[in-house]
């Protein structure tokens, strides 16, 4: 069995992950900037300054990508690099990084897919209230409407944000990512409000400027629940837990999927939170809810559920469960029971935009990097989004996080996602086992995963 012919197989990185370049040519700070200002924000008080020197190594990069067969390259554009200020004067230098970038992975074979906003917000517009300021979205929607004039006549695929479960949670309301807050929830709700705005107006400027037609998504976080059994019970329960947003948290699909593709607020959760939910003015839902291509979604793990009489319940992990370098549980039915959950509630084809692990990664006396976990960890995954596949979810392609090893935000350089390892004293690039494995399995479309 393969994957269906036209899937995609892909990396991605992000600019702020990779890219350093910091305080070059004419780029403004960022929110992660910011964070990175803040004493003990960052594991070791380390930052994306350098980073993995993209900026300046680049063609390397495009070059290894190249190698491994990669048929497509997520990335993502830095906002402050192309326009300091967040609004207004374009810095050219910044925007002719991405045109040559761009042409690069075309001219290699390796289509490029674009994600406007990669949490690395203008400072400057952080300055004038950010994403509690309304604005915000205008802001945005200016921002993509500049990238998509750009690059629209050759990027063909786009996606507007990553995880807005993230920059808004981890930043807005626990205070561990970028900014740093940690507001209320009537605020942080207002925040995630106005980045869904933003979203359905940065999919307007893209449709409305590209000149190739685009196919657009976004890109949140899958919270999968994954049933005990495949009792009908259980998966009823998972089905239901995994929409669910009864309680008050940000790490929900439906609070921030359902606006997009149902044009509302679940109901459980306005009802949750109460006079804390945002207010939405008339015509709110009708921008965030602009029609999309497919369904964008970073899965690295899921939960258990078993049903019950009353809805459901939690799973307790077993003792000694596998855990990835980063402890997060290695639950690789995730990968086929997320698409499939995704795909019957919002009849959407469905992108792994993210997936992937840290590993304890290290060079060995041989010269190499032997990987051998995330290549079982990797395989075990596939395996079940290809279940997903010959059980009639509509998948479309996968992309491995990540391409090189990077600044993993509030953990700094501790944690090794990359298939390329990354000495950064000297940015050193060595392919890992991992991806010499990952050319092996592009080039056969899936078949040698089983």
């Amino acid at each position: 069995m393969k994957f269906p012919k036209g899937f995609v197989w892909g990396a991605a990185a992000s600019a702020y992950q990779i890219e350093g370049g910091a305080f070059e040519d004419g780029r403004g700070l960022s929110v992660w900037d910011m964070m990175c200002r803040k004493e003990k924000a960052v594991w070791r008080d380390q930052s994306g300054e350098i980073a993995c020197d993209h900026y300046h190594r680049w063609r390397e990069d495009v070059a290894i990508m190249k190698k491994i067969g990669l048929q497509a390259y997520r990335l993502s554009i830095s906002w402050p690099r192309v326009l300091p200020e967040g609004v207004g004067k374009v810095n050219r230098k910044g925007l002719a990084f991405y045109d040559r970038l761009i042409d690069a992975l075309l001219a290699a074979g390796i289509q490029p897919y674009v994600t406007l906003f990669h949490w690395d917000f203008p400072y400057e517009l952080y300055c004038r209230g950010g994403w509690l300021n309304r604005q915000s979205a205008d802001w945005f929607g200016e921002y993509a409407r500049v990238i998509a004039a750009a690059l629209g006549d050759r990027v063909r695929h786009w996606l507007t944000l990553n995880e807005p479960q993230c920059f808004i949670g981890l930043g807005h309301r626990d205070g561990i990512h970028a900014p740093g807050d940690r507001l209320g929830w009537t605020e942080v709700l207002r925040a995630g409000h106005h980045a869904l705005l933003a979203h359905g107006k940065g999919v307007q400027a893209i449709r409305a400027t590209a000149k190739v037609k685009p196919s657009v998504g976004f890109a949140p976080v899958g919270v999968v629940k994954v049933p005990a059994t495949e009792r009908k019970q259980d998966v009823q329960a998972a089905r239901k837990a995994t929409f669910g947003c009864a309680r008050r948290t940000v790490w929900s699909n439906a609070w921030f999927a359902d606006p997009v593709f149902l044009g509302h607020y679940p109901d459980d959760g306005l009802e949750a939170f109460g006079q804390c939910a945002p207010r939405v003015r008339s015509g709110d839902m009708e921008t965030i809810s602009q029609e999309l291509d497919f369904y964008g979604v970073n899965i690295y793990h899921g939960s258990v559920v078993r049903g019950r009489r009353d809805g459901w319940e939690d799973v307790a992990p077993p003792v000694g469960e596998p855990l990835t370098a980063h402890r997060w549980s290695v639950t690789p039915e995730s990968l086929y029971w997320g698409p499939k959950f995704f795909y019957e509630q919002y009849h959407k084809p469905i992108l792994i935009t993210e997936n992937g692990m840290s590993n304890a990664d290290c060079i060995s006396l041989d010269g190499k990097v032997h990987d051998p976990q995330r290549i079982d960890f990797l395989c075990r995954y596939l395996r079940q989004y290809l279940r997903a596949s010959r059980d009639g979810v509509p998948v479309l392609g996968y992309f491995q996080w990540s391409i090189l090893d990077n600044f993993e935000w509030a953990e700094g350089y501790k944690e090794r996602f990359g298939m390329v390892y990354v000495d950064y004293p000297t940015q050193r690039r060595v392919p890992k086992d991992s991806a010499l494995w990952y050319r092996e399995v592009i080039k056969s479309n899936g078949a040698i995963l089983l």
